[in-house]
């Protein structure tokens, strides 16, 4: 019986871990990113200065 109830953890965690991936997810989602070129100007100037230490 106590190897079923080792079973129980996993179970109880991926029911809990799916219930608040459901309740976290956005109802609502915001317009598409826009900014995709400053987020790639960004990304590389922090390579950049990462880079030369």
């Amino acid at each position: 019986m106590s190897a079923l109830l080792w079973l129980l953890i996993p179970l109880t965690t991926g029911i809990a871990a799916s219930a608040w991936a459901w309740n976290a997810g956005r109802s609502n989602p915001g317009p598409p990113d826009r900014d995709t070129f400053e987020d790639l100007d960004h990304h590389q100037w922090l390579r950049t200065a990462l880079g030369n230490h």
